[in-house]
């Protein structure tokens, strides 16, 4: 049986989402508690690797399993054993062509800043404190070059092993509420760091230390310091993860709120 099981998470206290030796991780986390359920070793699959203190609203993780509780009762069953930090939302059986990674059309990243000028200490785990207004209009002009389909050189991190940059993202959002300034990205896939490479070159337009005649120049540079800072990990959630095309674009009509 593939079981499909929808999670959420702070990845405050994890060093990202897949499994490092030594280290806390939400794959370690998880499939340990499967692995207690099951009593059995458990292998998961998740829709993408969230890196050190990101966050997710919705990460889709799979396995295969041969015993365990009904699939229904899983979240139930796991968040009696699962650290607070770490949530069980709902599950299904999926069929055997299902795969959380490989079977998503797309994904949306949520970025939120905070603008107020002392950083709420309710909400700063989950934000990037930035006091100060933006110009959201100069934002989303600027975030309107970067949809499409692209090679990100200058939107990723320098360090990674990924030869094929190109990714076409779908959409961008800038929203306002109150003192806090989200920019939804929803996109056929991400490299290491694009996301908060993305808000944090957003970020600087907003606050006129970059212009977007400067963000168009970076996507043709394919060069990692043509572009803006790298926002921290604080304010970056994985969002929503899609398997529908319908669904997807429902999302990006919809708005994100």
């Amino acid at each position: 049986m593939r079981v499909k099981l929808l999670i959420a998470y702070d990845g405050t206290n994890f060093h990202g989402f897949a499994r490092q030796n030594n280290l806390r991780t939400v794959q370690g986390e998880l499939e340990a508690c499967l692995s207690r359920v099951t009593a059995a070793p458990v292998l998961i699959h998740g829709s993408g690797r969230t890196d050190a203190g990101v966050h997710a609203r919705e990460q889709v993780v799979h396995w295969d399993q041969e015993h365990g509780p009904p699939v229904e009762k899983y979240p139930y069953v796991l968040r009696r054993i699962l650290p607070p930090d770490l949530i069980a939302i709902h599950a299904e059986e999926a069929t055997d062509q299902f795969h959380s990674r490989f079977s998503a059309v797309g994904k949306t990243y949520r970025y939120t800043f905070q603008t107020a000028p002392v950083a709420d200490i309710f909400t700063h785990r989950f934000t990037c404190h930035s006091p100060g207004r933006l110009d959201l209009q100069k934002m989303r002009e600027a975030a309107c070059h970067l949809v499409g389909t692209h090679d990100f050189t200058s939107f990723c991190a320098a360090s990674t092993l990924v030869e094929d940059k190109i990714r076409t993202i779908f959409d961008i959002s800038v929203k306002e509420s109150g003192s806090y300034v989200s920019l939804y990205v929803t996109g056929n896939g991400f490299l290491q760091n694009m996301v908060r490479i993305i808000a944090g070159t957003l970020l600087m337009v907003g606050q006129g230390k970059f212009t977007e005649q400067q963000v168009i120049k970076s996507i043709q540079a394919c060069d990692r310091r043509t572009a803006g800072w790298t926002a921290p990990p604080s304010g970056l959630a994985l969002w929503q993860v899609y398997y529908e095309e319908s669904n997807l674009w429902l999302a990006v009509k919809q708005g994100f709120e």
